[in-house]
């Protein structure tokens, strides 16, 4: 189980290293919102990778905190895009 959990972290932490270099080629905002959220997910499932591979609960509670935070922060983030508008 720990080699199918490494093995997806190294999956997800190639798709960061993706989704960087498509933030600094990306044109409009829109697209950078969408690709940093595509990071910040991926990270979280890399914790939750590290957290299969020692088998803690307590990781799963940091996980939860940190996905609804980043919900938060893009919807925040689609709200200040549209200015408001709905």
């Amino acid at each position: 189980m720990i080699v199918i959990a490494s093995i997806c972290a190294v999956i997800l932490a190639a798709a960061i290293v993706i989704g960087l270099i498509r933030v600094l080629t990306a044109r409009d905002q829109g697209s950078r919102a969408v690709v940093s959220d595509l990071i910040y997910f991926s990270a979280i499932a890399i914790v939750t990778m590290l957290g299969i591979a020692v088998s803690s609960s307590i990781v799963l509670d940091v996980i939860f905190l940190s996905s609804m935070v980043g919900i938060l922060a893009t919807i925040a983030l689609s709200r200040i895009l549209t200015r408001g508008h709905r």
